[in-house]
C-alpha cells in the first residue's frame, strides 16, 4: 500500500477513536490489510470494508457513517492528507446542531494541528462564581453532549450509586433488643449452661434492598439516550446483586447475564450480538406481555421494583398496552416510568401509549441527564407511597 493512503487510514483511524469508537492499532492493521485486498477502485467497496473492520455495535453505525462521508468527502483529501491538514468543518452552534454530527466534527477537528502564530498573553480569570464544568455536564442533555463530555459522564455514570429503601423479609436474624422471643436459640442457651433458668433469645426480621427490573427502550426514538442508559444499567448491575435487565424494541431481550461483565466494553459488546432490533420500532404492549408471561414470575419476587424506560411512543397506539402494565404494577412493588420527553416544559400526555401506561405506574420522572439519573437515585431511596400524589395531574390531562 502507498504511504500517502496508509497515513490517511491512520488519521481516519484516530478521528472514530475520538469519536467514541473502541478503534486500536490492531484494527488499523487490519483496516490496512482489507483494503490493500478489497482495493480503492469503488467507493462503496471501501466503505464498506472499512465499516466491517471498524463497527462492532449497532450503535456505532451512525458515528462512522457521518465520519467516512465527512472525511473523505473531497477528491482531494488524500494530497491535503498528506500535510498532516483535515478538512474544515462548518459547525452551528451547539445547542442546534446534530449530536452525532457535532461528535464527529470535534473528532475531526481535534486531531488537525494549530495554526502556528504569535503567543498569546495569558488572562487570569477569577473563576471563584463560575460553574465548574462537571456542574454543567451534570445539568446537559445526553442527546446534546460532545463526545469528550460523552466520554466524561459515562465515567461519571460509573460511579454513580442507586441505594433502594431495604424492605423487611421473612427471615430473621439474631437481635438482642428483637420484638420476638427465638425458641430454639433459647433451648440451646439452656443446655450449654445446664441451668433451669431461661435467658431468653430474641431475634428481629431481616431487611434487605429489593431486586431491581429495569426494562430499557433501544427503538429508534431513544437510541440517543439508549446508550448513556446501557452504561447506567451496567453500573447499577456492576454495584449491588439481584439486577435483572431487559431492553425491548419489538421483542423483548434480556441481557442480565451480558452486563455482569466487568469491561463496560465487553458488556455491551454481547448485548449488541445478543439484540437484534436496535433502533427499529416500539411495541411496549407486546414486550410486557412476554415480560409477564415468560419472566415475571422468575425476576418480580420479593418485592421487586421495576424502572420502565421508553419515551411510550408505541407502534400498536398502545394496544394492549392498559392490560399489560395494569398487570406488571400489581406484580412489583413500585413501577417508576423513566421518560425523556418530560424534559420539555410543554410535554402532555397526548400519545396513546403514554395514555394507557400513566394510571398504572406509581412514579413518572425524566430521564435525559446526570442529574435527572441521580435525581432518581434519591427517588428510589425514599420508599414513597404508591401512586404518587404528583402523578394526579398527569391522569387528568390523560382522561
Amino acid at each position: 500500500m502507498q504511504g500517502g493512503l496508509a497515513i490517511n487510514l491512520m488519521h481516519f483511524a484516530r478521528a472514530l477513536r475520538a469519536a467514541g469508537l473502541p478503534v486500536g492499532p490492531g484494527k488499523l492493521l487490519q483496516a490496512v490489510e482489507t483494503v490493500e485486498a478489497v482495493g480503492i477502485g469503488n467507493r462503496a467497496d471501501f466503505y464498506w470494508a472499512l465499516h466491517a473492520v471498524f463497527v462492532n455495535r449497532r450503535d456505532q453505525r451512525e458515528v462512522f457513517d457521518q465520519a467516512f462521508h465527512v472525511f473523505w468527502r473531497n477528491p482531494d483529501i488524500l494530497k491535503r492528507m498528506m500535510g498532516l491538514m483535515l478538512p474544515t468543518i462548518r459547525t452551528e452552534s451547539p445547542d442546534t446542531q446534530d449530536p452525532m454530527s457535532r461528535r464527529v466534527a470535534d473528532a475531526l477537528r481535534g486531531t488537525a494541528p494549530e495554526a502556528e502564530g504569535p503567543e498569546k498573553s495569558e488572562i487570569e480569570v477569577d473563576a471563584a462564581f463560575t460553574v465548574s464544568a462537571q456542574e454543567r455536564l451534570q445539568e446537559k442533555d445526553f442527546e446534546k453532549m460532545s463526545a469528550a463530555e460523552m466520554a466524561e459522564a459515562k465515567r461519571m455514570l460509573a460511579r454513580i450509586a442507586l441505594p433502594v429503601a431495604e424492605v423487611t423479609t421473612r427471615r430473621h436474624r439474631p437481635d438482642p433488643r428483637g420484638p420476638r422471643v427465638d425458641p430454639r436459640a433459647t433451648l440451646r442457651r439452656m443446655l450449654r449452661s445446664g441451668s433451669d433458668l431461661a435467658d431468653l433469645a430474641r431475634r428481629s426480621r431481616r431487611t434487605r434492598p429489593p431486586p431491581l427490573v429495569v426494562l430499557c427502550d433501544i427503538s429508534g426514538s431513544m437510541t440517543r439516550y439508549s446508550r448513556m442508559l446501557l452504561h447506567f444499567m451496567h453500573a447499577v448491575s456492576n454495584d449491588r446483586d439481584r439486577v435483572h435487565s431487559f431492553v425491548f424494541g419489538t421483542r423483548l431481550t434480556n441481557i442480565t447475564r451480558h452486563l455482569r461483565h466487568k469491561d463496560v466494553d465487553v458488556a455491551l459488546d454481547a448485548v449488541s450480538a445478543a439484540v437484534a432490533d436496535w433502533s427499529g420500532g416500539t411495541r411496549i404492549g407486546t414486550a410486557l406481555h412476554a415480560f409477564n408471561r415468560t419472566w415475571a414470575r422468575r425476576v418480580l419476587g420479593q418485592g421487586a421494583v421495576v424502572l420502565l424506560i421508553t419515551d411510550g411512543l408505541d407502534r400498536d397506539a398502545g394496544e394492549g398496552l392498559a392490560t399489560e402494565a395494569e398487570r406488571l404494577h400489581k406484580s412489583c412493588r413500585r413501577l417508576v416510568w423513566l421518560n425523556p420527553l418530560l424534559r420539555w416544559e410543554g410535554f402532555a400526555p397526548k400519545s396513546s401509549g403514554i395514555r394507557a401506561l400513566l394510571p398504572h405506574v406509581d412514579d413518572f420522572r425524566p430521564v435525559h441527564n446526570l442529574n435527572s439519573l441521580a435525581g432518581l437515585a434519591d427517588a428510589l431511596n425514599r420508599d414513597g407511597p404508591r401512586r404518587a400524589e404528583s402523578l394526579r395531574k398527569w391522569l387528568k390531562e390523560a382522561a
